[in-house]
Formats: structure tokens, C-alpha cells, sequence
């Protein structure tokens, strides 16, 4: 029997011990915290504090916009991607380069940047204003703006890989037997990407849901109309309302673990019926 060869990494315990450690600091803690001062406080003034009208209007406002942002960045981000991997143009590695702009670039810079843009007498803001009547800064729209631009490389990188993987033989195989492009694509190359889009699709989501730097610019923060959650818990913070926004932080904190342990469950689907297929 041929001895097992060292790994790079320390042995079991120690591995097991560093990871539970990190793990524990970095979200099993602060989570943790979070729900036993939620315990503390009560299910009955949770709930009337959720059950606000402010504050289910700013929840619905955070989930509706980061769940069209994010479906709009699956579709995009997957346009995008595409291009890049299969097709040579000038300033490919350039836009390639600015897809992950957002990541590097500070929050508020981006939100003073998209505003200044889309403001109403901005270099875009103002012709869609002249021509369509349309404001883009200050409502829901500017929010979906922000919201897409942070969350767009989530959706890029993820598909990226994998489409770089698929040979272009497959799709060739696929025209010989007589498929059209759209079968090719709706058959062959989305049952392939599609795991990989569920994973993009949920990682832009989680992005979007808790933005707070770059939409607090751009969205207006009218109550009832363009606040926010994660604003309106500042908001409570700053009027020492610790229990209000230890309440709105439980409501994100519950509706983003079921949506996206039911895109987890969509992606385990997925890949059972790509291997099943």
C-alpha cells in the first residue's frame, strides 16, 4: 500500500478548527447577536414594528428592486459574458476589465457618480427628461440603476468560467442534427450554464438586497416612495431606536434566507435533471 502523499493544507483538526473560528467571528457571531437581542425584545413589538406601514414599504421597495435588478443582470450579465469569451473586437480586454469596476470602486463614489450621471440635469438624466418626460434619479428607477451596477459582475464572472469550458464542437453537433440556433441555445447551452446562472442570479441578489452606499445618492430617500431598508435601519440607529432596527434587520435577515435557500434548491434541481438528462 503506497503511503498517502502530505497534504498542502494542516491536518483535519486544525483545518476544521481555523475555518470554525473564522467562521464563528465573521457571521455565526454577529447572527448570533442579532437574534438574542431579538429574543430579548419579543415576537409582539417585532412584528408591530415590522407591521409599520414605513417599514414593509421599505422592505418591499429593497427585495422588489434587488429581485429586478438582479433578473435583469441574469440576463444581461449572461449577453455580456458571452460576447467576451466567444468574440475578438477592439477594447475587448478593456470592457472585459471594466466589468469589475464596482468592485474596486468605493460605494458612495459610485452612487455620487451614477448620480451626477442620471440626475436630471445630467449627461443622461437630462435627455431622457427632454424627450420622455421620465425622471431617473431620485425614484425607483434610479435605485434599479445602482442596484444593477453593483451587482452585474456577480452575474458576469460566475457564467464566464463555464461558457469557456463548452466546446464550440458541441454547438456545431448540434446545427449538423438540424437544430436551429434558439434550440441549440434553449437544448444544449442553457441546460449547461444554467447552475451557474442560478449561482450569479443569487449572489447579484445578495448584493442588491443589502446596498446601502451607492442608492442612498441616487434613490432620494422619500419614505413611502425611495427609502430603503437597510437606510431606514440607519435612520433608526441615529434616533437610538435599537429595537426598531434589530426588527427590520430580522425581517431582511429571514425573507433573504428564504429566497435564497429556495434559489439553492432550484440549483440542486438543476444539476440532478442536467445529470439525470
Amino acid at each position: 500500500m503506497e503511503p498517502s502523499r502530505p497534504l498542502p493544507l494542516p491536518g483535519w483538526g486544525l483545518s476544521l478548527g481555523i475555518t470554525m473560528t473564522l467562521l464563528s467571528l465573521v457571521v455565526l457571531l454577529p447572527i448570533g447577536a442579532l437574534l438574542l437581542r431579538a429574543a430579548e425584545i419579543g415576537p409582539a413589538e417585532l412584528w408591530a414594528t415590522i407591521g409599520s406601514k414605513r417599514v414593509l414599504a421599505a422592505l418591499l421597495l429593497s427585495f422588489r428592486a434587488a429581485l429586478i435588478a438582479a433578473l435583469f443582470n441574469l440576463v444581461f450579465g449572461l449577453a455580456l459574458a458571452w460576447v467576451l469569451v466567444r468574440y475578438d473586437f477592439p477594447g475587448r480586454k478593456l470592457v472585459d476589465a471594466a466589468v469589475d469596476l464596482p468592485f474596486a470602486l468605493p460605494t458612495a463614489v459610485a452612487g455620487i457618480a451614477l448620480t451626477t450621471i442620471y440626475a436630471p440635469n445630467g449627461v443622461f438624466g437630462a435627455p431622457v427628461m427632454d424627450w420622455f418626460g421620465v425622471r431617473l434619479a431620485y425614484t425607483e428607477i434610479g435605485i434599479w440603476i445602482a442596484l444593477v451596477f453593483v451587482g452585474l459582475p456577480f452575474a458576469v464572472r460566475t457564467v464566464q468560467p463555464v461558457i469557456q469550458e463548452i466546446e464550440k464542437e458541441v454547438e456545431e453537433a448540434s446545427a449538423t442534427l438540424g437544430a436551429s440556433r434558439v434550440t441549440t441555445l434553449r437544448r444544449v447551452i442553457l441546460p449547461m450554464l444554467l447552475p451557474a446562472l442560478l449561482t450569479g442570479f443569487a449572489l447579484a441578489l445578495a448584493r442588491a438586497v443589502g446596498e446601502y452606499g451607492s442608492v442612498i445618492f441616487i434613490a432620494g430617500n422619500l419614505p413611502f416612495q425611495t427609502e430603503i431598508a437597510p437606510l431606514l435601519i440607519v435612520i433608526k440607529l441615529e434616533e437610538f431606536d435599537y429595537e426598531g432596527a434589530v426588527a427590520i434587520a430580522i425581517a431582511m435577515l429571514a425573507i433573504s434566507f428564504a429566497m435564497l435557500l429556495l434559489i439553492n434548491l432550484i440549483q440542486v434541481w438543476s444539476r440532478r435533471y442536467s445529470s439525470e438528462g
